[in-house]
């Protein structure tokens, strides 16, 4: 019966030219190289090798079947090199959820690099609502999810990302644009475009003008911080939004300014409890931790238009 270490050795062998290499390359002694290849000979019925001086040279059978060897372990090494890729992230498949804020632009940057430091990976990105995408990531559908706090749901884990602050959009030219940084009272008479209800930030905002006193001319409403955006743009009022979305369109018919006090915009990394984190997930993770701890720095520094990724230039 033949044994995978005579393979080995005779393949090693006709690759390196002789017993000697073979022995080191195997990191075995000369003898026990020669006993594999005499072993082999034995049970394939066939003359191998033959000794010219002090060389072993292959026989035509012996090249014949070094062919045959060959392709099996190309073979092999290709398994061998899929699964390193898989196990240190270079190859794979990874699905995302993530709420809309995310996906207006700021996770789409990180994934092109992510993309270009790895080709051989194939992503999915799915938007929802942080209900939905907590859903998704429970059930095994998505890998990974980003989602808006609180999370008090069953099934999942929750790695929470750096804080940042939510932010004043005005339309272009307006009056507030003179000022550093907006507080409740500077929206008094002035027309608001609201997120709905439906929305974590809607209740925090609402908070904060109470505890204010302030009363806001609420002349539309909307889920999405995008619209909410471009709203904006269009004159129909000012309104308060997360940086990320802001940044998409800051200088594209609004102006973005700091809002005081602070309102903490809060996302965590979504997981599903007990289930293997993946190696390409766990380092998207690291690459949007990385992007929101500089995009928290540049808002403390005065918002300055979209914030740099912190990754690695293309």
């Amino acid at each position: 019966m033949l044994n995978p270490r005579q393979i080995e050795a005779f393949r090693t062998v006709i690759v390196t030219g002789g017993v000697t290499a073979a022995s080191r390359a195997l990191h075995i002694t000369q003898p026990a190289v020669t006993r594999l290849i005499h072993d082999l000979q034995y049970a394939l019925g066939l003359r191998l090798f033959e000794r010219r001086g002090t060389r072993l040279v292959p026989t035509n059978e012996a090249l014949s079947l070094y062919r045959e060897v060959e392709r099996q372990f190309v073979g092999l090494e290709r398994i061998e090199s899929a699964a390193k890729n898989l196990r240190e992230g270079r190859s794979g498949r990874l699905r995302i959820a993530a709420l809309p804020t995310f996906n207006v632009g700021f996770l789409q940057r990180i994934v092109g690099v992510f993309l270009k430091e790895k080709p051989e990976i194939e992503l999915s990105i799915y938007g929802g609502i942080s209900s939905q995408v907590v859903e998704w990531v429970a059930s095994g559908f998505c890998d990974i999810g980003f989602a808006q706090g609180p999370l008090d749901f069953p099934n999942i884990d929750v790695e929470w990302l750096p804080l940042v602050q939510s932010v004043a959009v005005i339309p272009a030219g307006h009056r507030l644009a003179a000022k550093a940084v907006l507080g409740p009272r500077d929206f008094v008479d002035e027309p608001f475009v609201s997120l709905e209800q439906s929305t974590q930030t809607r209740y925090r905002i609402d908070a904060i003008f109470a505890t204010a006193g302030v009363t806001r001319l609420t002349r539309v409403e909307t889920p999405l911080s995008m619209i909410a955006c471009s709203l904006v743009a269009a004159g129909a009022g000012l309104s308060i939004v997360d940086p990320f979305t802001a940044a998409e369109y800051d200088g594209r018919g609004i102006v973005v300014r700091p809002f005081a006090p602070a309102l903490k915009y809060d996302i965590g990394v979504v997981w599903a409890t007990g289930r293997l984190r993946s190696a390409l997930a766990l380092d998207l993770a690291d690459k949007v931790r990385t992007a929101i701890a500089e995009l928290a720095r540049d808002a403390d520094a005065g918002f300055a238009g979209p914030p740099p990724l912190g990754l690695p230039a293309s």
